[in-house]
């Protein structure tokens, strides 16, 4: 009897150091708990950044204002009847 009890108790704690401590041991899950919050942090600021260039392709579709400021600022275009006007600093002003 002494012999299986002794048995018993190895096996279990060879079990409970698996369990612990070998692969896919609570170390091990731990470690994908964290990795799944990381992941989780990521897709809410790729989600946020989706919905802001959402806003921003809806705005060009149907908003005007931003269509040509676009226009303005990158292509440099000017409303007809506009003058453009551009300034240009001389090195000797410049200090």
């Amino acid at each position: 009897m002494r012999w299986v009890l002794a048995g018993l108790t190895a096996l279990l704690l060879w079990l409970q150091g698996l369990l612990w401590f070998g692969e896919g041991g609570l170390n091990d899950v731990r470690g994908l708990s964290r990795s799944v919050e990381a992941q989780r942090e990521e897709v809410d600021r790729l989600r946020q950044r989706n919905q802001a260039l959402e806003a921003e392709v809806n705005d060009l579709k149907t908003g005007l204002e931003a269509l040509e400021e676009r226009a303005r600022s990158e292509l440099g275009m000017i409303r007809e009847g506009e003058t453009f006007y551009q300034i240009i600093e001389r090195e000797d002003d410049a200090r």
